[in-house]
């Protein structure tokens, strides 16, 4: 999938997410997205990393303890 289409998901599900409302005010968007987004990007990272926390902080371009830190608040590890 390239930048492009993933640019497309995501401004597809934010359109939806707007529509949804109803015209009722969002709150807290940005720590909303990033959570939800965050996640799933550290699982296929780590998936495709084989486990290796060094090598998939290189790949997400973060150093590894922050990787860790951020494995521990999604409970992906302990």
């Amino acid at each position: 999938m390239s930048k492009k289409l993933i640019e497309d998901c995501i401004r597809s599900s934010l359109e939806s997410y707007f529509r949804d409302l109803r015209g009722a005010e969002p709150h807290s968007m940005y720590d909303m997205i990033v959570a939800t987004v965050e996640r799933p990007l550290l699982e296929v990272v780590m998936q495709q990393a084989e486990g290796n926390q060094s090598r998939a902080a290189e790949w997400l371009g973060i150093n590894r303890n922050t990787l860790r830190r951020k494995l521990v608040e999604h409970k992906l590890i302990k």
